[in-house]
């Protein structure tokens, strides 16, 4: 599949803090002809009075918040690709709530690429980052949410030993395995495995 496939398509990408999702999705939105990098995490900075963030065994007001960041990050890709754009969306969404993220996108073809780095290489990561994600998580417990209640859709890459432009070579070269099936525009496609 080429890159041609990503047109006017829908590509999330997700993993841990410090897996380097931001930096693949701008490098691979760099790389598409009409293409935008939806950050999820804008949305969340964009409560200015009231926000509770989720902290492991977190209160459903965050809960709630993190699914109404959800939704309006779903909303916004659908937006740019309804208007013929590509919208590369990068968020930490995992576990019990990725199913609902992608249940939430209508648009088709939608992609998932899920980048899994050893948490070794998350800690180096993290330490070298000027900011600091994890807070009150940390990389141990953030990476068993991602390899154990996470269910396995979409494209899922070790990028433990790769730079972001071989990521970004990697998703490319899998986009029929990031593949997500179903939607509106996609009725006679595989279910998920």
């Amino acid at each position: 599949m080429g890159e041609t496939s990503l047109e006017r398509a829908v590509v999330v990408i997700t993993g841990v803090m410090a897996s380097g999702k931001s930096t693949v999705a701008q490098l691979l939105a760099e790389r598409l002809p009409r293409a935008v990098h939806v950050r999820g995490d804008v949305f969340r900075r964009m409560v200015v009075s009231g926000r509770r963030d989720l902290v492991p065994g977190g209160d459903e007001e965050a809960v709630e918040q993190l699914r109404l960041r959800y939704r309006v990050s779903a909303a916004t890709a659908d937006l740019y690709a309804g208007a013929g754009w590509t919208a590369v969306v990068q968020d930490v969404v995992l576990g019990e709530h990725l199913e609902p993220y992608l249940g939430a996108i209508r648009t088709r073809p939608l992609y998932l690429v899920v980048l899994a780095p050893s948490p070794e290489a998350v800690a180096r990561r993290e330490a070298a980052r000027a900011k600091s994600g994890y807070g009150s998580w940390t990389v141990g417990g953030l990476d068993h949410v991602l390899r154990d209640e996470t269910p396995r859709l979409g494209l899922w890459l070790d990028t433990t030993f790769q730079s972001p432009e071989e990521t970004v070579e990697a998703i490319l070269a899998g986009l029929g395995a990031a593949r997500v099936p179903g939607g509106p525009d996609d009725a006679d496609a595989a279910p998920p495995r």
